[in-house]
């Protein structure tokens, strides 16, 4: 954007245009809303989310430093050597041609004509308004209907790649073995509970009789998950009961596991105080017991592909946790847990994040834009233009089948920020065109800046175009979520914020209101102050010379200039020039 301003202005107000306020302020705009809202968003419960957009914030607040400071300097710099006719590279060398300082006039380019003859004429005539505000309905309305269907769902075997022999691994699985389950434990803690609550517990099997068809969707019991009902039954066929105290009870236990063959199969379900040492397992105390069990296949179809079903999966793994903790008491502490249940908390919260984190970062536009822009009615047309984009972009995910995951959210936070720059920059910009006709300050605004953004929507779309294409999970849905981004943001920033700006933009800075008075500019001449900070730095026999008679004085380009002051005016013709200082 600071190139685009720099280049597109006459040499004499290409500083004051590209360094000053106009620009400083637009890029402080959309970098420091970057820098907040994922400054925000690093406290998600997500850590991947969290420590991601931690990161990202600080490395934003560095980017915009570098532009406003080390950036200004080389283009500075860059201008230099071209006004002093060297060349780029070898840039001690002049050229031998000098610079026609006549072509040093500012001719909008190409993308500048589009916006200001048809791009803006066609949204902003009465039948133009009224087919955006409802082409752009419909767009909304159907966000929404994709935002509350979005799904949740279980990607780990998306990010398989398509022609992995996993895949045919994992079908054979689901067609030969469909009952096949999500490995569940109930972990026993205390050896003194678990001996005064032994014959409970090898009868645990009962407790998940008839729990498969409903949450929490456990598997009927076998024996072979039960250590305390597998002793139980090889006491049995020895004839013999349970030990008569809880020294005997672990002794006993400890002789099942390592000496008998009907003990092996449950030597990982039993953890003694002292392991390390063989000598020591038949004297060692019980800490803790497990029982596996399993959750029914909870899968679902999405389209031709068996998924997992996220949703029953957190179904059964509350419902588990709910009935478990019905069975608890003083004397016997029992724990669910599974392997899955890392994942399954990411699902249970994922939604909740995900419009939770969208939320405070439009909350945060709409307080930073206020900040920088000091208009509410700007700062709430600009908030309203990102969040029907966002809410779009969400509902398009569900027409493209992607789901909520930790891919898409991360990718969800990065367009925001990419979302704000097409409609932030056009609403300052907007602001920056003096004059009562709204229209005419729209168009004034798209022909000026539109240009630069709809270059840098250009610049992102393809750098990640290459990746649409890609057999990666990752990358493909980062392609295409960002493929929706600059797509639906640059609809909205060009076309629907202008219609908005047009029917209900806020008047102009004052600033913008001085410049556009006739009285207060000659011509489009320049104050003396003003080009007094452009020239300062350059020498005085590489440019064109400024007189300067006081505060508020203008200078002309023409060859005969005419200073005026306050109290006096000053002519300067071709022989008095070479007296005049800046």
């Amino acid at each position: 954007m600071i190139k685009s301003l720099f280049v597109n202005s006459p040499f004499t107000a290409a500083f004051r245009r590209a360094f000053g306020a106009e620009s400083l302020v637009s890029l402080l705009l959309t970098e420091f809303i970057h820098s907040v809202e994922f400054a925000i968003l690093s406290s998600s419960a997500l850590s991947a989310l969290a420590n991601f957009c931690g990161f990202a914030s600080i490395c934003i607040a560095f980017l915009w430093f570098f532009a406003a400071t080390f950036f200004s300097g080389c283009m500075v710099l860059d201008e230099r050597r071209q006004r002093d006719n060297r060349r780029e590279c070898l840039c001690c060398l002049t050229r031998k041609k000098e610079i026609d300082d006549e072509k040093d006039v500012f001719e909008e380019d190409f993308l500048s004509r589009y916006f200001r003859n048809y791009h803006a004429p066609a949204i902003l005539s009465k039948t133009g308004k009224l087919l955006v505000l409802t082409i752009f309905a419909a767009l909304f309305g159907y966000g929404v209907y994709g935002s509350i269907n979005l799904p949740v769902e279980d990607t780990e075997r998306a990010f398989i790649p398509a022609d992995s022999y996993l895949q045919d691994w994992i079908q054979s699985s689901d067609e030969y073995f469909p009952d096949g389950g999500i490995e569940l434990y109930f972990v026993f803690e205390n050896g003194t509970d678990i001996y005064n609550a032994r014959e409970e517990i090898a009868s645990f099997g009962w407790r998940l009789k008839g729990l498969s068809n409903a949450p929490p969707y456990i598997a009927e019991p076998t024996l072979e998950g039960n250590v305390m009902a597998g002793y139980w039954n090889y006491l049995q066929k020895q004839n013999e009961d349970w030990p008569i105290n809880e020294n005997e009870f672990f002794s006993a236990m400890g002789a099942f596991l390592w000496t008998t063959k009907a003990g092996e199969a449950y030597r990982t379900d039993v953890k003694f105080e002292d392991t390390d040492d063989a000598s020591n397992r038949l004297n060692s105390t019980i800490e803790a017991i497990r029982i596996k069990s399993e959750y029914i296949r909870l899968t679902k179809l999405n389209g031709n592909e068996i998924i997992d079903d996220a949703d029953r999966q957190i179904q059964a793994m509350d419902t588990t946790r709910e009935l478990v903790e019905s069975w608890n008491r003083d004397d016997l502490k029992i724990s669910p847990y599974s392997e899955k249940f890392l994942s399954i908390e990411g699902f249970k919260v994922i939604r909740k994040e995900l419009f939770l984190n969208v939320g405070l970062s439009i909350a945060a536009v709409a307080i930073i834009v206020f900040a920088t822009i000091g208009s509410v009615v700007a700062a709430l047309l600009i908030t309203v233009s990102v969040a029907f984009c966002l809410v779009e972009i969400l509902g398009f995910m569900y027409l493209l089948g992607i789901a909520i995951d930790s891919v898409s959210v991360i990718n969800i936070v990065l367009a925001v920020g990419l979302s704000v720059d097409y409609s932030a920059h056009i609403g300052h910009c907007f602001m920056t065109k003096g004059g009562d006709n709204k229209d005419k300050r729209a168009t004034e605004a798209l022909a000026d800046i539109g240009a630069a953004v709809l270059n840098g929507a250009t610049s992102t779309f393809l750098a990640v175009s290459v990746l649409l294409f890609s057999s990666s999970y990752v990358f493909s849905t980062l392609s295409k979520q960002f493929a929706l981004t600059v797509g639906l943001g640059i609809l909205h920033g060009l076309v629907l914020l202008p219609v908005l700006l047009s029917l209900l933009g806020p008047k102009p800075f004052d600033s913008a209101e001085k410049e556009n008075d006739p009285s207060n500019n000659n011509d489009g001449a320049y104050s003396s102050g003003d080009l007094a900070a452009v020239v300062k730095d350059f020498d005085d026999t590489s440019h064109d010379d400024i007189a300067e008679t006081g505060h508020g004085s203008a200078i002309s380009r023409e060859e005969d200039a005419v200073i005026e002051g306050k109290n006096n005016a000053v002519v300067v013709n071709d022989d008095d020039k070479k007296d005049v200082e800046c």
